[in-house]
């Protein structure tokens, strides 16, 4: 292990090489600051759904990168925060019950912790703000903490400003968040010398605003720093699909559909995922990058992303079965290498259709019983013009028809038509 001085001098050079810093409140203080020795950061997660998405991700590897760098990270989930949830631009969010938000705790515990290091030095501390806040009178609250904030102050927040302006109006429980996230930080920084929150910059506001409560009940600076939300060159939302958010739990956004979402990142994207979510050095991102540009057609760059951070989130072997899967549903593998399980998923991914066995369907009815053909007409052409593949063997027979054998595991027959089409048909 390096020194403190030698560990801590590079992580503010990372964080800007890879795009990580969209505002500080001072980053000559914080550099030197780290330059002093090991400070304590934190990073809070609201429990207002089940599982975590990409958006966290970007916080958790920053919490962990500042650790590799000999920094000692905090990973808050918001036992307290979750009961109320930051107000969104749009309308009230819905109160979750306690139990269900205790639940909604554990889970995302247990989906950060596998990040972070929780021995040594700079071993990483869980903690829950619904400690100090349940057991706070409310009398107490008001006069210790509310005191010290201002509410002009407080309307100006965009998405406050935003709810008032609206039909919808906000609650005065959505309105008190940035209080509760606020004394979040001077809990830590006197219960752990915390003096750095890092968090998206949506959420500068209630970030600064813990930086202010410190300031003015300890008379100590702390800092803040702001990671950018990350966007797609096409203006689409980053981090969704048409099924919706990709999340970190296997069971809400399959290891498949997650590798695919990365394949599918466009040019323009995907030299900065690699820098926000993987952690190769940069002589081999700028190799990638090279890549894209005079090989694009042969997506490296994707399939290096998809595989790094499938492996990062779901493991080597759901990574391994993942890209297998991409690689033999677009005719690069064998398709009987593939479990049930993955089948599944791939298939949930992709227009599908379903016959009966027993019904002879030939290839016609598959093409157009999956959706890849709109006609029994457009079918026959498909077929004579040789575009039709069952399993990623072609078909020229307008009257084929499947037989036990053909079937994947889980009844599925995998058509394509041209090289980008794929569907799948469950036979059953």
């Amino acid at each position: 292990m390096r020194d403190d001085a030698e560990v801590n001098a590079h992580i503010l050079d990372e964080l800007s090489w890879r795009g990580l810093i969209a505002q500080s409140t001072d980053l000559d203080a914080l550099r030197r600051d780290c330059d002093a020795g090991s400070i304590a950061l934190y990073c809070g997660f609201d429990p207002t759904a089940p599982s975590l998405h990409l958006g966290h991700l970007v916080q958790i590897l920053t919490l962990r990168r500042f650790q590799g760098a000999g920094h000692r990270p905090l990973a808050l989930v918001g036992g307290a925060t979750g009961l109320i949830g930051d107000p969104k631009p749009t309308a009230e969010r819905t109160l979750n019950t306690k139990d269900v938000v205790a639940g909604w705790v554990e889970q995302i515990r247990a989906q950060i912790e596998p990040y972070l290091d929780f021995a040594g030095p700079y071993a990483a501390t869980m903690v829950n703000n619904l400690d100090w806040t349940q057991p706070l009178p409310t009398i107490d609250f008001l006069r210790d903490v509310g005191k010290h904030f201002r509410v002009n102050r407080m309307l100006a927040k965009e998405a406050v400003s935003a709810r008032l302006n609206s039909e919808a109006g906000i609650s005065f429980t959505e309105f008190s968040y940035q209080l509760l996230q606020a004394m979040d930080y001077l809990e830590l920084y006197r219960r752990y010398g915390c003096i750095l929150q890092i968090g998206g910059s949506d959420q500068w506001g209630n970030i600064t605003a813990g930086v202010d409560l410190i300031h003015r009940v300890e008379h100590r600076g702390a800092h803040a720093l702001a990671t950018p939300l990350i966007t797609k060159a096409d203006g689409t939302k980053f981090g969704k699909t048409e099924g919706g958010a990709i999340w970190l739990d296997p069971d809400l956004t399959s290891p498949y559909a997650f590798y695919q979402f990365w394949i599918n990142a466009d040019d323009r994207d995907v030299v900065g995922y690699l820098k926000v979510f993987t952690d190769l050095p940069p002589g081999e991102i700028e190799e990638l990058e090279r890549s894209t540009v005079e090989k694009p057609q042969a997506r490296e760059a994707q399939r290096v992303l998809a595989t790094e951070i499938t492996t990062l989130v779901h493991g080597p072997e759901e990574g391994r079965r993942a890209a297998l899967a991409s690689r033999a549903l677009f005719g690069q593998g064998e398709l009987r290498d593939l479990d049930k399980r993955t089948l599944d998923a791939a298939m949930a991914e992709a227009p599908t259709g379903q016959v009966q066995l027993a019904d002879r369907p030939t290839i016609v009815d598959l093409l157009v019983a999956s959706g890849l053909a709109d006609s029994k007409g457009s079918a026959r052409r498909t077929v004579r013009e040789g575009g039709a593949s069952v399993n990623n063997i072609r078909v020229g027979d307008e009257g084929w028809t499947p037989t036990e054998s053909d079937l994947l595991p889980g009844g599925w027959l995998v058509l394509r038509r041209g090289r980008r089409h794929t569907a799948g048909v469950r036979v059953r």
